[in-house]
């Protein structure tokens, strides 16, 4: 892919900007996945951008989401991210494209030889949090090749259109840290959270209230309880013998 475009997505604000605002001018089709998958380049005052574009036409019907909210549930995710400043998941809005509404996600450059099992075992505390941002966001379709290695690297979280389904659901390929506590400052963020989801929706920060205005009821219940449950238990869950690399 095109060098300059990469560096241009990679400017922070102005690559958000682009994202939020610019046109979308080609977009292509992506083999993976069962949902339709573009890769779109976005054009703002002479800058372009890449990013992920994931219709709300081109999702799949499933038995048990509703039909129509995958493309919500990446926004959400994001939202969920940035609430508890995680900064994992890449920079998502909802906007229209060539195939009508739907979620656009900033693109991360990254090495497609890599994913969670190549993974060095410096990794481990960025993979901490984001086996943490499951639990809470209940991401049922967690896969090796849904975690990409960044810049310096960073590890960004991406497909997260099966998250936040009322009922635990949660599927992954990390099982590295079976009975580990929690670390302590994950914790504080995840206490800090439930204790505002308690308070009326006016009160809350901006982007809570769009996160539990953008989920039904009943997720927004269910996250109450997931929130509960990783706070009364305070260590992660998993399968004994399953780690994948040594911890550290």
């Amino acid at each position: 892919m095109n060098s300059d475009l990469n560096s241009d997505l990679s400017a922070g604000p102005a690559a958000t900007d682009i994202i939020r605002h610019g046109e979308i001018v080609s977009y292509q089709l992506t083999p993976l996945g069962s949902n339709y998958t573009f890769i779109v380049t976005i054009e703002l005052d002479g800058n372009e951008s890449l990013a992920i574009y994931k219709p709300k036409k081109g999702e799949a019907p499933l038995w048990d989401f509703p039909s129509g909210t995958l493309y919500k549930r990446e926004y959400a995710a994001y939202l969920l991210s940035e609430i508890l400043g995680w900064n994992i998941v890449p920079f998502t809005i909802i906007r229209d494209g060539p195939h009508g509404i739907g979620s656009v996600q900033q693109f991360i450059e990254h090495d497609p030889k890599q994913n969670y099992y190549t993974l060095e075992d410096g990794c481990a505390d960025q993979l901490r949090v984001i086996a943490c941002f499951d639990l809470v966001a209940n991401s049922t379709d967690r896969k090796a090749n849904h975690l990409l290695m960044g810049d310096a690297g960073k590890i960004w979280s991406i497909d997260h259109g099966l998250t936040f389904h009322s009922e635990m659901k949660v599927r992954t390929v990390i099982w590295d840290f079976c009975a580990e506590p929690i670390p302590p400052q994950l914790l504080k963020k995840l206490t800090e959270l439930r204790e505002r989801l308690d308070h009326s929706t006016d009160s809350l920060p901006s982007l809570l209230n769009e996160l539990v205005t953008l989920l039904p009821a009943d997720e927004v219940d269910g996250l109450k309880r997931r929130l509960d449950w990783v706070l009364e238990e305070r260590v992660f869950p998993g399968l004994p013998g399953r780690n994948r690399r040594r911890r550290g």
